[in-house]
């Protein structure tokens, strides 16, 4: 059996670190964190991974081009005073989307036990809107051919909190299925499963109520607007099924929004979708107070 040779391999450990301390990022990170010359040749070959993904990140727009070994995540030095422990510390873009996903379940549970006798009523920009909710509470029957809703304006003014009043006033009281999307996560779980897509188009496209929340918020791709959202509102629109929109944009804000992809603007396209709203939605706007506040 060969023989390890010692002093070789320190040789090589040590030359290999001072290569390394030529490259400033390297060497930042060393003087930051004061690590002796024996710790730092001990660890190089860890310390040149740390250093590599911090690079990954210094020019990195998000999560979905994260290029280090665990995603959204970067590798970094704990230092003792013997020796080196290496965590795997959340970037930025991860601790965002954890802080968006805890408001998100917060907020998702305030909607779904929001009802009509928790509405303000106090805010006379709303008495339109709020009337209107109640008239379609009271002719709905599954029968009717009943619009729904394009509701716009200010961020925070209640959009999505009146529209899931109306739609838990309908399930608790007339047994009335419904289903809310929020448009741009929606899009992501389309994506991730495949195999069930036509499966989920088609329930979106039949259940008696449909929520498409915050449109307009998306990034839109030809997929996105022709065969997800176009798809989902020319089937309702051949079932005369209500269906419900919110946005922070205008009807023409909208149409300006859909009619730009990254590969090319498509303002036919983009008209279609806006007549199929149309003829599915009234629309209302909303500017009021930031009830997010």
């Amino acid at each position: 059996m060969e023989k390890i040779n010692l002093k070789t391999t320190n040789y090589d450990l040590q030359k290999s670190y001072q290569d390394n301390l030529k490259d400033p990022d390297f060497k930042n990170l060393i003087t930051k964190l004061k690590i002796n010359s024996n710790l730092g040749s001990k660890n190089n070959s860890n310390l040149e991974d740390c250093v590599t993904e911090l690079k990954h990140c210094k020019n990195c727009q998000g999560l979905y081009e994260c290029q280090n070994k665990v995603n959204g995540h970067y590798l970094y030095p704990n230092v003792a005073s013997n020796y080196i422990d290496f965590v795997y510390i959340p970037c930025k873009y991860t601790k965002e989307q954890s802080k968006l996903l805890k408001n998100r379940l917060t907020a998702s549970q305030e909607l779904e036990n929001a009802s009509f006798k928790d509405i303000n009523v106090t805010d006379k920009k709303r008495v339109p809107l709020i009337k209107w909710l109640k008239d379609f509470y009271d002719a709905y029957d599954g029968i009717k051919d009943l619009k729904g809703l394009y509701l716009h304006g200010t961020f925070g003014s209640g959009k999505t909190y009146l529209i899931y009043a109306l739609f838990n006033e309908l399930k608790n009281k007339k047994k009335v299925d419904y289903i809310a999307l929020y448009f741009p996560d929606i899009l992501r779980t389309l994506k991730d499963d495949w195999d069930l897509f036509n499966e989920n188009i088609t329930k979106y496209s039949t259940v008696p109520l449909l929520l498409i929340d915050d449109l307009g918020a998306e990034s839109v791709s030809e997929w996105s607007r022709d065969e997800v959202l176009g798809t989902i509102l020319q089937n309702r629109m051949n079932n005369h099924l209500p269906t419900f929109i919110t946005s922070n944009l205008t009807i023409n804000e909208l149409e300006m929004h859909l009619a730009q992809t990254k590969s090319n603007i498509d303002k036919v396209k983009s008209r279609r979708i806006i007549e199929r709203i149309k003829q599915l939605t009234t629309d209302m706007e909303i500017i009021t107070t930031n009830y997010r506040k």
